[in-house]
């Protein structure tokens, strides 16, 4: 039978992708993977969140070591991808089962929360990570210039997790000690891996990619919170202080979406002798572990306005108020890096500083979360006018520059 031409190729060489192809976007499979991620992220969050209202602040440990196995296993595939999809149906399979893997990842949070028994959320992170050693010796077949680089990612994620089983069996020995170095290993291995070669991963798809992501998590900060309200509402109705921290946590979203989007790194990340790939790579950990503490925050704020925590009013707004100083502090210096700026980064240390004021005040709890909205809405105006002030100048001089060109040139004739 004739070839239509779509196809799906049974295996093809990753042999690497152009790094300045045009118009390279998402692919339907990526969008489809990270919809797995939303479940994990909803997860840890929903676990932070019943912790923090009932004052387990304990819980915060198990969700930033559950969150970066979420993370971390997110941003290898989403690298890899960028390098070499080829779309195949090896390529495929491999996905589905690094998917597989978050699920099972999901199913284990609440166990883990609980119990402090990671066994499922190991199980879950070995699932993930073992396609892509799989995927690594493929590249390291086919692309003969970064052979090197592809067996080091390789060996360096088999042994990862072997190391992780392995403490997972002997009962986690060495407690928080050996869990952080376990975790700084993680980190490591692309590290030594690129020293070899770097891939070739193109800056304005991993832009998309990231910022993709970003929504993702605010779109669980959402869900998280509408599920806080509507159990307030199944219960009491609307109230008074229930309205005001519905109407705080929604600008409290819809600015942390606008610090995010209104700039990008496109151009930083095209210049291949730069470190910042790095720093914005690993820096985005804390920008999603934020955001989704605030989906936790939030609810545990309307818990507190429904008389449902078991903690105070002010602990609860530092729930809310921490994160959001976290978000901002990251993102001021992942800007500040970026445009050799600290401009961004001193406008977030302020914002941080009055939101935590705020939340220290002891106010009324949806007072307070609505406080903490119109304090970042205020941030975002002032960035908005200093933004327009400061295209206005550079139009005035560059137009004042043109006029004065075309007067010398008249000079001269």
């Amino acid at each position: 039978m004739a070839s239509t031409g779509n196809e799906t190729p049974w295996i093809t060489p990753l042999v690497g992708r152009d790094r300045h192809e045009e118009h390279r976007a998402a692919t339907p499979l990526e969008l489809f993977f990270d919809l797995t991620f939303v479940v994990a992220v909803a997860a840890a969050a929903s676990e932070l969140h019943h912790g923090l209202a009932e004052g387990h602040w304990s819980n915060l440990g198990g969700y930033l070591v559950t969150f970066f196995g979420i993370w971390w296993a997110w941003m290898n595939y989403s690298w890899f991808a960028s390098a070499y999809d080829t779309n195949d149906v090896v390529w495929r399979v491999l996905t589905f089962v690094q998917m597989a893997g978050v699920l099972v990842l999901a199913a284990g949070v609440p166990r883990a929360f609980a119990d402090g028994d990671y066994g499922v959320v190991v199980l879950g992170y070995a699932i993930m990570r073992a396609p892509m050693v799989v995927q690594w010796l493929r590249a390291a077949h086919a692309d003969e210039d970064r052979r090197a680089t592809a067996r080091s990612y390789a060996a360096g994620i088999q042994l990862m997790q072997l190391l992780w089983v392995g403490w997972l069996l002997l009962g986690s020995p060495g407690g928080v000690a050996l869990l952080l170095l376990l975790v700084a290993g993680e980190l490591l291995v692309p590290v030594v891996a690129e020293r070899h070669g770097t891939t070739p991963w193109h800056p304005a798809h991993m832009v998309e990619r990231y910022g993709l992501m970003t929504i993702i998590v605010l779109g669980e900060v959402l869900l998280s919170t509408t599920r806080a309200i509507s159990g307030s509402l199944d219960e009491h109705g609307i109230t008074g202080p229930l309205l005001l921290a519905i109407v705080g946590g929604l600008l409290v979203v819809f600015c942390l979406w606008w610090f995010y989007f209104k700039h990008s790194y496109e151009e930083r990340l095209a210049e291949e002798d730069r470190d910042s790939p790095w720093l914005w790579g690993y820096g985005h950990y804390v920008i999603y572990a934020s955001v989704a503490a605030v989906g936790a925050g939030l609810g545990a704020c309307i818990d507190v306005v429904e008389h449902v925590a078991h903690v105070s009013s002010r602990a609860a707004a530092l729930t809310l108020g921490l994160p959001v100083a976290a978000y901002l502090l990251m993102l001021g210096w992942l800007h500040g890096v970026d445009s050799a700026s600290w401009k961004t980064l001193r406008r977030g240390v302020a914002t941080s500083v009055v939101v935590i004021a705020v939340c220290l005040a002891g106010l009324e709890t949806g007072l307070t979360v609505l406080l903490v909205g119109v304090v970042l809405v205020l941030a975002l105006a002032e960035f908005l006018v200093r933004d327009r002030d400061r295209v206005a100048t550079a139009d005035n001089e560059r137009k004042a520059a043109s006029g004065q060109s075309v007067e010398n040139m008249h000079g001269s004739e």
